[in-house]
């Protein structure tokens, strides 16, 4: 088996070969921190996590780096609004960043460097591009000549004449041609500023990926991800700065996800549908959401729906159940190696370019084996393949929690949403037996009614009143 992958620069499924046997270097456009992340920053956070993931099972060292973007227009326009310097407004939500990663289950990257750090490093690639003649300077600011670089295009397979007919360019007379992009602009009255050897002023956006990823991963180096809104220009624009300083690739493998939209419409504050991870995560589980976003292929344009939450929801909740059931098991008694038939099988999937729908098919065909076993109260090799399902949940990240903390944070989740707590509930339990006590049949049963109409379920057992969500 050889894991395929599909690359955007060629458009083709190629078999995957790293650089350096058994270690992969991987770079990923991170987050432009100036608000909270939203459910589209999460489905590219959660695919490459699970990337990340499978070539670790795989076996490879991997060096992961996931950048911040801390200094930008969108920044600067949020702290002049909220009359506080950049970096009370990079902090903030850097931190928002890091609690909704851990809320989400991700792993950790190698590195996250952040753009402000890497000043230095960023006006030495411009100057090596200066020197090149693939970048001049105007009045403090300094552009790529996008017209020197002869392979520009080739990532997103536009043609440099019909770029130039219509594309999304900044219009600046002071160019040399209006494809021409900054890789340094002069600073303005209540902007962060450095100095250069142009004078004060601060990097481009794209100039600080090509310096953050070559100083931690080197030139070439083995995955380039990100969204793919980053296609054009951001990407594009990276490979000119990256190999027209070099004359040697940036990457190997460029991986993109497809377009996440809501309700069939584009994610725009101006409708009202961009949700925040933290908001999503407030009515689902972050293993609900996962397993929604895994559902597609990560190459795939995707529409967000709660309805389809909801059903991703009740799929995990049927996992979490076998789960709790195999460790109910007496038969799993001891440690056992995993089942090597599971394995390979999952392995085929996902070396099809991370074919997670057929991973989890798969898995869930093997649940439903599983229960069926179980219902036949029989123990056919249930602990080599249970060793082997969790192995590939967590794989795919879908194994964060115990088993009674995945129900009980469901339990109290749903509580909050209608406005309940475990105290409340117990007080009608006391109140219903008290009644029950003084032989108030009608005042019990009507506890027990509105309990109902609420979704929670009593029950009367040799132990005391149990109670449970509906």
């Amino acid at each position: 088996m050889a894991l395929k992958i599909f690359n955007t620069l060629s458009g083709e499924k190629e078999n995957f070969v790293t650089l350096d046997e058994g270690h992969v270097r991987m770079y990923v456009c991170g987050v432009t921190v100036y608000d909270a992340s939203h459910i589209g920053h999460a489905r590219s956070l959660l695919i490459f996590d699970v990337i990340y993931r499978y070539l670790r099972f795989l076996g490879h060292r991997v060096e992961f780096v996931r950048n911040f973007t801390d200094v930008d227009d969108k920044i600067i326009k949020k702290a002049n609004e909220a009359g506080v310097p950049c970096d009370v407004i990079t902090k903030r939500y850097i931190e928002e960043f890091h609690r909704d990663s851990r809320s989400l289950g991700l792993l950790p990257p190698t590195r996250e460097p952040r753009a402000t750090d890497h000043i230095a490093e960023i006006i030495e690639l411009i100057r090596r591009l200066e020197a090149k003649e693939l970048a001049y300077g105007v009045n403090g600011d300094v552009f790529f000549a996008v017209e020197r670089f002869a392979g520009y295009g080739k990532l997103s397979r536009k043609k440099l004449d019909e770029l130039a007919a219509g594309a999304r360019v900044e219009v600046d007379l002071r160019k040399k041609s209006p494809l021409d992009f900054a890789l340094w602009k002069s600073s303005k009255p209540g902007e962060p500023a450095w100095e250069s050897p142009w004078g004060a002023g601060r990097p481009g956006w794209h100039i600080e990926c090509s310096a953050m990823s070559t100083k931690y991963l080197g030139q070439p180096f083995d995955i380039h991800g990100g969204g793919r809104d980053l296609i054009f220009p951001h990407h594009e624009n990276e490979i000119a700065q990256s190999e027209g300083t070099l004359g040697q690739p940036l990457a190997r493998y460029w991986i993109h996800n497809g377009f996440l939209n809501i309700n069939q419409e584009k994610m725009s504050k101006s409708l009202g549908n961009m949700y925040t991870i933290q908001e999503i995560l407030t009515r689902s589980d972050a293993v609900d959401l996962r397993h929604y976003f895994l559902a597609s292929h990560y190459r795939s344009p995707m529409d967000f729906s709660f309805q389809g939450l909801d059903d991703a929801a009740r799929a995990v909740e049927r996992l979490y159940e076998t789960l709790d059931r195999l460790e109910q098991a007496r038969t799993l008694a001891g440690p056992s190696s995993p089942d090597g038939e599971l394995l390979d099988a999952f392995r085929q999937e996902m070396d099809d370019d991370f074919n997670t729908p057929r991973a989890l098919a798969l898995l869930f065909d093997e649940i439903r084996a599983l229960n069926r076993v179980l219902d036949a109260k029989k123990s056919e090799a249930l602990q080599p393949r249970s060793a082997a399902l969790r192995v590939l949940l967590d794989v795919l990240g879908l194994l964060p929690d115990s088993t009674e903390n995945y129900f009980r944070k469901k339990k109290d989740r749903w509580l909050g949403l209608q406005g309940l707590t475990h105290e409340k509930i117990e007080q009608w339990i006391a109140e219903r037996n008290q009644a029950r006590a003084e032989k108030n049949w009608q005042q019990a049963d009507r506890i027990r009614g509105e309990l109902l109409n609420k979704g929670i379920v009593i029950e009367d057992t040799p132990g005391g009143t149990i109670w449970k969500v509906k």
